[in-house]
């Protein structure tokens, strides 16, 4: 039988087929003992970096990956949201160190199956990897909570500057740069009048009476837009 009539021959889907990622080489070898032990779970593939991952799991055809969180060259969540988006209907099942609840809820954005603390029992980790491949999701109930909270404060959370024109948005991070009066109109090609009339303007939209709350609003907003960045990437 050639290679390619191997690639292709039905798969036994009454064995679970498991892609560890870990990049502590005795956990890895620690979890794959302890997996490979049961009679419907086969080990069929490791790696130790998200790069090396990315580049056996779909060769591997697991149904389930397990993630680990925390890598050298990036994390499980980005290797979960990249691999999902070339096999769909791969189960992945987040291990970490810690109870992370921002990790935990980008996890599940990522679309992970379920989220698993590397202190759990031997044979609760292999329940996790059972449920997750049924297609079940692995999260308790006040986890889940947590999530749809967060979602929930996602979609309403109003633009602060919905009032704000173009240019005076771009007027107050400016502000939040330090920049005096002076230097926004040098700066936009506009005169310093003009510049403290779309001040007094923003203020009034804004509710506030002091350049410092502006500035602070403006680096604010500027925080949450580069950590907003950072967690797409």
């Amino acid at each position: 039988m050639t290679g390619s009539d191997d690639q292709n021959a039905p798969r036994d889907t009454t064995t679970i087929r498991v892609f560890l990622l870990d990049d502590h080489e005795v956990v890895r070898r620690g979890v794959a003992a302890l997996l490979s032990a049961e009679d419907d779970i086969e080990i069929v593939g490791e790696a130790g970096t998200a790069e090396h991952a990315l580049a056996r799991i779909p060769a591997a055809r697991p149904d389930v990956a397990v993630l680990d969180v925390r890598l050298p060259d990036g994390d499980g969540v980005s290797v979960c949201r990249e691999i999902r988006s070339q096999m769909p209907d791969l189960a992945c099942l987040m291990l970490t160190s810690f109870d992370d609840e921002d990790a935990l809820f980008e996890a599940v954005m990522a679309g992970a199956a379920g989220y698993v603390l590397k202190q759990i029992h031997g044979s609760d980790l292999v329940g996790a990897v059972r449920t997750v491949a049924s297609g079940q999701s692995l999260l308790d109930p006040r986890s889940t909570a947590r999530m749809l909270q967060r979602i929930r404060a996602r979609q309403e959370k109003k633009d602060p500057l919905k009032d704000l024109t173009e240019q005076e948005r771009h007027i107050l991070e400016l502000i939040g740069e330090g920049l005096t009066n002076r230097q926004i109109g040098e700066r936009l090609f506009l005169a310093e009048k003009t510049v403290k009339n779309y001040i007094s303007s923003i203020f009034t939209k804004l509710g506030m009476s002091r350049r410092t709350q502006a500035a602070a609003l403006a680096a604010q907003l500027k925080a949450d837009a580069d950590k907003d960045r950072d967690h797409r990437r």
